[in-house]
């Protein structure tokens, strides 16, 4: 039976994500005024997050590399009409996850042969047994949500995007965000009952 400390690890594993060491929005600002070295910054805090992202959504990981540079390279080339008060991360998130619809869209097929590149943990092989059956659990939980709900738990769970960047990356409202999330860890608690 997996600990709480287990369970904890693993859900922290899940949701790891990198941050920007700058402030938020002094980051959008720099950007805005065309500092390459902020927009590198930016880059390399997002990049993993929204890769694991458009993988998830059933997007090759070839496919989802060149949807995120051209995500990123647009939003170089409109640096100009960045808005520093709003999230440049949920905006990167939405046109990654708008060029993705577009994507299967134009391909009108899913890729069913996903692999999301695994995190290394230093565990006892008893630990890495039990960290692997339950994200095995978290997993086919995750699987088993409706594919909205999904889709806001990776986002605002996994993702760490905030309620009302999550909303803007969906176009809906953030109390629909809420609603998703009250559902979703609902669905998780009920999934993940015997490894309490």
């Amino acid at each position: 039976m997996v600990t709480s400390a287990a369970l904890q690890i693993t859900l922290l594993a899940l949701a790891s994500s990198s941050h920007e060491s700058m402030d938020r929005t002094d980051l959008a600002r720099q950007i805005k005024q065309g500092n390459h070295k902020a927009f590198q910054s930016f880059f390399d805090a997002h990049y993993d997050s929204l890769f694991r992202f458009l993988v998830s959504k059933h997007t090759t990981p070839e496919a989802a590399k060149d949807l995120i540079q051209k995500a990123f390279v647009y939003i170089w080339e409109h640096r100009k009409n960045i808005d520093p008060q709003k999230s440049l991360r949920a905006y990167l998130f939405k046109i990654g996850y708008t060029r993705m619809l577009n994507h299967h869209r134009d391909n009108k097929k899913f890729s069913d042969e996903v692999s999301v590149p695994e995190q290394e943990y230093t565990l006892t092989p008893e630990d890495q047994a039990r960290a692997s059956d339950l994200r095995d659990a978290i997993n086919q939980a995750i699987g088993q949500m409706p594919e909205k709900r999904r889709a806001v738990f990776q986002l605002c769970f996994m993702e760490d995007l905030t309620y009302k960047e999550a909303a803007r990356v969906l176009n809906v409202t953030p109390k629909t965000i809420e609603n998703h999330m009250g559902l979703a860890f609902k669905d998780m608690r009920g999934a993940l009952q015997e490894y309490r």
